[in-house]
């Protein structure tokens, strides 16, 4: 089979093509600057923002993961709008009409707004996002849904939660840092649902392999949740160093949190969501659908995480 993905050389696409070739598969790969993957190829230059695939590109193609996209950086609306929202649109259109079988729109959880309440969420539970990142994925969702509801092509949008594993950056590499200075044990507070990449990308080419007909949304989420306190516990003990002291109190968190805000320029009260707000999903849907189940739990997962290379290099 021959499939096509976006945004290749990020931290899913990068897995995603290796596990599609180690299968036997065509891999078109795109990125925006053109850089090599994980075996050293390179992938071919294409600044979705600018210029859309080809014809000649599209011909063929049975799959299209459509992964590319704006995440962990700030940035003006306008641009989230360009790439998140408007190109996924406009990539959808173009592969139904060069005969693509199935689009697979790599979308996210913070498309479902803010929680409002400390229950697991199931796909309907939404709130209109208030952040530029979560409203371009959601007015994606959308258009996708409303145009292509009688497509002959299959549309599927997934929602992952927070997606782990080595070399991710982000949060859990901040806090890999941290311990490594001496961070203190963080209070038990809030709750997140998180995914394994290896998981995700097994979702993905499940999907591939037997495309649903008409148009699915569900969201992706691993077994278990995680506060924390658990990740640092997990992250202490993989490192031997044994279980940290929580002499820090929760004020002083909070303050913390709200001074990082400042001094990244991000909303007040950001920093301390991320540590200890409750954030959960639920993946009943996805796994009544189709044949998949997360297998990746972050223990299994957290040494390669945690490796002081990944921070300090």
């Amino acid at each position: 089979m021959k499939y096509l993905v976006s945004g290749a050389t990020g931290f899913i696409g990068r897995k995603l093509c290796q596990q599609l070739e180690a299968r036997g598969h065509v891999v078109v790969a795109l990125s925006r600057r053109g850089d090599v993957l994980s075996n050293g190829e390179p992938t071919l230059a294409l600044d979705l923002t600018v210029n859309d695939p080809s014809e000649d590109l599209l011909y063929g193609v049975d799959v299209f993961f459509h992964l590319a996209g704006i995440a962990h950086q700030q940035a003006p609306e306008s641009v989230y709008e360009a790439l998140n929202y408007r190109a996924t649109e406009r990539l959808a259109r173009l592969a139904s009409a060069a005969g693509v079988r199935c689009f697979i729109f790599l979308s996210s959880v913070k498309a479902m707004g803010s929680p409002v309440s400390l229950h697991m969420r199931s796909e309907g539970e939404c709130t209109v996002p208030l952040d530029p990142y979560g409203l371009s994925k959601w007015h994606a969702e959308r258009a996708l849904q409303q145009a292509f509801s009688d497509d002959e092509m299959s549309v599927v949008i997934l929602r992952p939660a927070l997606v782990y594993g080595p070399d991710a950056k982000g949060n859990l590499q901040t806090l890999s840092r941290g311990i490594r200075w001496g961070l203190p044990r963080p209070p038990r507070r809030g709750a997140r649902s998180m995914i394994a990449v290896e998981d995700l990308v097994a979702l993905l080419c499940v999907i591939a392999q037997r495309p649903p007909v008409g148009v699915h949304l569900w969201i992706a989420c691993g077994v278990q949740s995680y506060s924390t306190q658990v990740i640092y516990d997990l992250m202490r003990k993989t490192s031997g160093k044994g279980r940290g002291i929580g002499w820090l109190p929760h004020w002083a968190w909070w303050l913390g949190a709200q001074v990082l805000d400042m001094a990244s320029g991000q909303q007040s009260g950001s920093t301390y969501e991320k540590l200890f707000g409750t954030e959960l999903y639920s993946s009943a849907a996805v796994l009544a659908d189709t044949n998949w189940t997360p297998r990746v739990m972050l223990e299994h997962v957290i040494e390669d995480i945690a490796s002081p290379r990944d921070a300090d290099s």
